[in-house]
């Protein structure tokens, strides 16, 4: 078994005590962060699927994203020398009246990767709160927000229309969760829609490339 694949087994079984001396090991081999930081996402990526299936539990789930944490603790310094150009200024957060972040970590952490500048604004986080991080922070480019219940897709409608309602210029919205579509973004005004951590980074550049 390679080292990356090592990391990423680990990450699965959430070894939280081993994970961030594989990753050094990784790197000590000449692996770049961003391809152990890829391995570490396809790995909670597996997470979320015995997850949904039912073959693990929030426990497990937690766990193993913990492990993940860990080690791009350690990757963040190699990633920042790698991405030297910033892309702007991303706000992200879970929307009102949900409490997930697992999610929402993973969409950060591949945008900090990618070169943007992130401002996570946590869980539960209302329109105007969301409208006031665009207005305190510099260069903000993206506006993402998730949502995990689809009791509270009404508020992910909400906010993208507060935000666009704001009169504030010069930034995208890009909305994710389980049970948002492709459909429902376009329906609510989103600029963009993401199903997961990988397909959000790209997307993210995408759309800052076009502004």
């Amino acid at each position: 078994m390679s080292k990356i694949e090592e990391v990423k087994s680990n990450v699965e079984a959430g070894k939280t005590k081993l994970i961030q001396g594989l990753v050094r090991e990784a790197l000590d081999e000449g692996y770049a962060a961003g391809d152990i930081l890829q391995a570490m996402i396809d790995a909670m990526g597996t997470v979320g699927d015995k997850f949904s299936a039912g073959t693990i539990f929030v426990p497990e789930m937690l766990i193993a994203a913990k492990a993940m944490s860990l080690g791009v603790g350690v990757l963040k310094p190699h990633m920042a020398e790698t991405s030297s150009v910033s892309l702007g200024t991303c706000i992200i957060g879970t929307v009102q009246g949900d409490l997930h972040d697992i999610g929402k970590n993973l969409v950060t952490m591949m945008l900090e990767s990618a070169g943007f500048t992130m401002i996570d604004l946590g869980v539960d986080v209302s329109p105007e709160k969301f409208i006031q991080a665009v207005k305190d922070n510099e260069n903000v480019k993206l506006v993402a927000c998730s949502g995990l219940l689809s009791t509270t897709m009404p508020a992910l409608q909400s906010t993208v229309a507060a935000l666009k309602e704001s009169g504030l210029t010069g930034f995208k919205t890009m909305v994710g969760g389980a049970p948002v579509t492709q459909e429902f973004a376009d329906k609510i005004g989103a600029d963009a829609y993401a199903p997961d951590a990988g397909s959000a980074a790209v997307k993210a550049k995408k759309l800052v490339a076009a502004t």
